[in-house]
């Protein structure tokens, strides 16, 4: 896997080859590790290069990154997913620019059942505010993770109230993973982390949140989602990008409609009045367009009302999520590891719980 990993770093960090060329040469030759073994004219009779990629391909100068890029992910538990692996966020992988390799600090699952996206502007009204955290309210009811930027404004509204709230929510961003921008929002990304959520990106540590990267790293959001809520913007801006891009991917854009003048609502009700977006007043009206249900608590409450206090007090953690982690359990509940084993086992036992695939559980 160590070796592996090494080819594919060093594939994406070639000069002059792309997401798009580099998972073409990856299909056509069937791993990184056969594209660097050919030689010049073996890569350009494949067709899938011109001469510059192709020469810089038999360079290899990107393999020192590649080994340093490893051990910088071995020391702070930082995951890589190629396109092909199954934990790679299915939505996003069938797009042709689609990143052909993410780097992710996080235990959420990248493929849960429903995922929303919302964005917004840097600068939001107290409008906005409440608005986002009411969407959010309403979005635990029916069991969604949620996506968004990290950015300054309704990105850190959006994932604030998902940490308050227990919803797994997924930061991407558009720098490398040893650092957060803005900084301030540090602490934010660390509870993120912690409470089941994550960080995403397709940069390598040591690149910086440059201009040029937000459009690249909207289009991750863009494609991540079932649906996108744009709930404040201007005329122009990420958000418009963002929006832009999901309806090319066909997914369902919303936005929130607001007062006509205001700077902040204009970019809004434009997405509605030009068809780009359905208005939204509340996640009832997500959940009519994508004909979700709202999970069904008052059922599993009943199924509680026998529980003994430990079994409760991880069923409680389970309510509302889609999956979580073994570790986040042990860190949250406070039980042992051999004493949360057994009550895991008993609620399995009862067909309250179900074991998935890399140490998750979810509500059966």
């Amino acid at each position: 896997m160590q070796e592996d990993l090494l080819y594919q770093i060093a594939l994406i960090q070639t000069p002059k080859v792309g997401p798009v060329t580099a998972k073409k040469l990856y299909q056509h030759f069937g791993s990184a590790k056969a594209i660097f073994e050919q030689d010049l004219n073996s890569l350009l009779l494949s067709g899938q290069v011109n001469k510059d990629s192709a020469a810089e391909l038999i360079k290899k100068e990107q393999f020192v990154f590649a080994e340093q890029e490893i051990v910088f992910m071995n020391k702070f538990g930082i995951k890589a997913l190629c396109f092909d692996d199954a934990d790679y966020p299915k939505r996003l992988r069938h797009f042709e620019d689609a990143p052909f390799l993410l780097y992710y600090k996080g235990e959420s699952n990248l493929n849960a059942t429903r995922i929303v996206a919302i964005v917004g502007t840097r600068k939001p009204t107290d409008y906005g505010r409440q608005h986002c955290d009411r969407l959010v309210e309403a979005l635990k009811e029916y069991n969604v993770m949620i996506v968004s930027g990290l950015a300054f404004g309704i990105d850190g509204c959006a994932h604030q109230k998902s940490v308050e709230l227990g919803i797994p929510n997924i930061g991407i961003v558009a720098h490398g993973l040893d650092r957060i921008y803005p900084p301030s929002h540090t602490s934010l990304a660390q509870r993120m982390v912690k409470t089941g959520g994550g960080i995403l990106s397709e940069f390598p540590s040591r690149t910086e949140p440059m201009s040029g990267n937000f459009p690249a790293r909207n289009r991750i959001i863009a494609g991540m989602c079932d649906a996108l809520v744009v709930v404040e913007t201007a005329m122009s801006g990420g958000s418009i990008i963002s929006a832009n891009m999901a309806n090319e991917y066909q997914k369902d854009v919303f936005a929130i409609p607001g007062r006509i003048g205001d700077t902040y609502s204009e970019g809004c009700n434009n997405l509605i009045k030009t068809h780009r977006a359905s208005l939204l007043t509340t996640a009832d009206d997500i959940a009519y367009i994508l004909r979700w249900e709202r999970q069904q608590s008052s059922v599993q409450k009943q199924l509680f009302v026998e529980l003994s206090a430990e079994e409760r007090q991880v069923t409680d953690h389970l309510l509302g999520k889609d999956s979580i982690h073994l570790n986040f359990l042990i860190q949250e509940t406070g039980l042992s590891t051999s004493r949360l084993a057994s009550v895991l086992l008993e609620l399995e036992m009862k067909g309250i719980l179900r074991s998935l695939p890399g140490k998750y559980f979810r509500l059966a």
